[in-house]
């Protein structure tokens, strides 16, 4: 990914009694959004939480989705039309409340 690029991480707080179907997530959930979101994405990531940073501690995050846009105008246009279509599979998946945060990659 290039310096100036938008990164939209999606990220899920792990805890106690949360859960996160991964499967779906990367079958059913990516292949909702794919279309919707069209060539305005240029990457994706998908990663599972596994541990913390202290050896044998919790991960903060059973999950965190990461995609890629030219710009905040190019994430705008493609998200804002579908979001609630989108944000309506959540519970397909999981029963935690994602966290949304929108940067601007610097290097």
């Amino acid at each position: 990914m290039k310096k100036g690029m938008i990164k939209v991480s999606v990220m899920y707080p792990n805890g106690a009694g949360k859960h996160f179907d991964m499967d779906y997530y990367k079958t059913k959930h990516a292949a909702l959004i794919g279309p919707l979101l069209g060539d305005a994405v240029k990457g994706v990531n998908m990663e599972s939480g596994l541990g913390g940073g202290p050896p044998g501690s919790s991960a903060p995050f059973a999950a965190i989705g990461t995609m890629y846009f030219d710009s905040l105008e190019a994430f705008q246009t493609a998200f804002v039309p579908h979001a609630e279509t989108i944000m309506a599979d959540t519970p397909n998946y999981t029963n935690i409340e994602p966290i949304m945060q929108i940067g601007e990659l610097t290097m």
